[in-house]
């Protein structure tokens, strides 16, 4: 039986920063693991919300380019002139471009 005055091998002050250690491992661990959940939850949201947006940009293209060909079906010189024009201003702002 130890003495009044006589530490017991686990109340030494290396057992006891031992002992305090491995429950700051232990701590700091479940931390990670409640953190890692955390950022998995983040971005499996993350992702279905972008699917989301890309599904309605992807219908707001599908319908611009079907009301752009209806509108070239019906008045071919205008979209031809309208390219035309557009072509020609390219043209203009490159060429000035190039001059500088």
């Amino acid at each position: 039986m130890p003495k009044a005055n006589e530490l017991t091998p686990d109340e030494t002050p290396a057992a006891e920063a031992a002992s305090l250690a491995d429950e700051a491992q232990r701590v700091l661990a479940d931390a990670a693991k409640q953190i890692e959940a955390a950022v998995q939850q983040g971005l499996e949201q993350l992702r279905a919300q972008s699917r989301v947006a890309a599904d309605a940009a992807s219908q707001q293209i599908e319908d611009a380019s079907e009301y752009v060909s209806e509108q070239v079906r019906s008045r071919p010189l205008a979209a031809t002139g309208l390219a035309l024009g557009v072509g020609v201003v390219i043209g203009l702002l490159l060429a000035q471009q190039t001059r500088r």
